[in-house]
């Protein structure tokens, strides 16, 4: 049996015990092709956007996965990443401006550490906060240059999103599916009726079924990209 990795890079104070891959893992055989064992890898890596790349990059060519699947603020990891089909849970192309805007704020002493403390993730394999100005700053870049891989910039990459009806960081600018279909067009995305988090009945009854719908594609060459 052939062996294919997914790569799934989680989002903000995220890690490598994210729930929705850990959805995914369990149902690696709803989404594996016949005669394929499709697998889901999250790591943990750094929320300063330049080190994560590089660690990102590195696991692109240890594992050489077929997929990638991003999540709310891991999206824009995801989309930075060229050759492969890239899909979305709650893409947040909107975080790095609020980023910019907190930027000078976390000049102020105790700024920061309040950001941390409110942020803080949940015990486990999580990813650790830490809202330096300097840090914060670094996200503007880190959007341009995944952006520059998008379809409006000439990528020829395959994206498709998901974008939930109910999700409250819509009001803030966070998640905007405005300026998703700004970069990436009309048809790239689906909504679904529940929120950012994306439930666990959505990632069954629709994230599974598009993995196995590209995986099926790759199998018989016939993915268009």
């Amino acid at each position: 049996m052939d062996s294919v990795n997914i790569l799934y890079i989680h989002g903000m104070g995220g890690g490598g015990d994210s729930r929705i891959p850990g959805i995914l893992r369990d149902n690696e055989a709803a989404f594996s092709p016949e005669g394929v064992r499709a697998r889901v890898i999250v790591r943990t890596y750094s929320f300063d956007p330049e080190v994560a790349a590089g660690q990102i990059a590195a696991w692109m060519e240890e594992l050489k996965p077929v997929l990638v699947v991003g999540e709310s603020l891991g999206s824009i990891h995801a989309i930075r990443l060229r050759g492969v089909p890239h899909l979305f849970v709650s893409p947040s192309l909107g975080a790095p401006t609020i980023f910019g805007r907190m930027a000078p704020l976390a000049s102020i002493p105790g700024v920061t550490a309040f950001l941390d403390r409110f942020y803080r993730p949940r015990p486990g394999d999580r990813q650790p906060l830490h809202f330096s100005k300097d840090v914060l700053l670094k996200y503007t870049a880190h959007l341009e240059a995944a952006l520059d891989n998008s379809p409006s910039r000439g990528g020829k990459d395959f994206f498709h999103a998901f974008f939930g009806r109910r999700d409250h960081y819509r009001k803030y600018g966070v998640v905007s599916i405005r300026k998703w279909r700004k970069y990436f067009g009309d048809n790239s995305f689906t909504m679904y009726d529940g929120t950012h988090f994306m439930e666990e009945g959505y990632v069954v009854s629709l994230l599974v079924p598009k993995i196995r719908e590209i995986l099926i594609n790759l199998q018989f060459k016939d993915f268009q990209q």
